[in-house]
């Protein structure tokens, strides 16, 4: 019966995902779908991020979480648009919810690149199709180069692997080559970007990949 269930549960989020594709593919719209731990710099990575691409693509913002509206009053003050979901206790974004954002968004504005930051969790979000271009995987060098190997759907279906927190690199016991190796077992073609959010260094090759995507290239 479990089995029964979470099938319908998937195949009603894939034919929503496939919705939001349709609408986004219609307006040109580039979605992609930051997933990490909590802790894993998601949100510092797109108020850097944001800083770079704003004043030259229209720009917005889905944030994801259990509770509160800590992280989209911080994407706020960077002056874009966002949307706050609260799941109350699911661990994921589904398409069902994110199409409503998309709709609540895009009333008033059309937009370039729409950012989703899903819930805290290396599990569940990989595991619901949004109907995003990509899935960007986000580990921190405070998490440990373990995490590739122990949670390897993310990493295997992630269009880019962004590594945070560079400046703490020499503080943590995480080995880079290890990690490295473990990403390129399980996914030999996407790019791997070592990113520090809070100095903005390494940024630009992950900005450069981005609007990459977004122009078709």
């Amino acid at each position: 019966m479990e089995i029964k269930v979470m099938n319908k549960v998937l195949a009603a989020n894939d034919a929503w995902a496939q919705e939001n594709r349709s609408v986004l593919k219609a307006g040109n719209v580039l979605m992609v779908n930051l997933i990490g731990s909590p802790g894993a710099g998601k949100t510092a990575l797109l108020e850097a991020t944001l800083d770079l691409i704003k004043d030259k693509y229209k720009v917005s913002v889905i944030e994801g979480d259990i509770a509160t509206t800590k992280d989209a009053e911080r994407i706020q003050k960077k002056g874009v648009a966002v949307c706050q979901i609260n799941t109350g206790t699911a661990c994921h974004l589904d398409a069902n919810l994110v199409n409503a954002a998309i709709k609540d968004l895009s009333v008033s504005t059309v937009f370039d690149i729409i950012f989703v930051e899903n819930i805290g969790n290396l599990v569940c979000p990989a595991e619901f199709d949004i109907g995003e271009a990509a899935k960007i995987a986000v580990l921190s060098v405070t998490e440990g180069d373990d995490k590739i190997e122990k949670y390897p759907l993310l990493f295997s279906e992630a269009k880019a692997l962004l590594i945070t927190k560079m400046s703490m690199h020499h503080l943590t016991n995480f080995n880079m080559d290890e990690a490295e190796k473990a990403f390129r077992k399980l996914n030999p073609a996407a790019p791997i970007f070592k990113v520090d959010n809070l100095k903005s260094d390494g940024l630009a090759p992950w900005v450069a990949f981005l609007l990459a995507m977004k122009n078709g290239k």
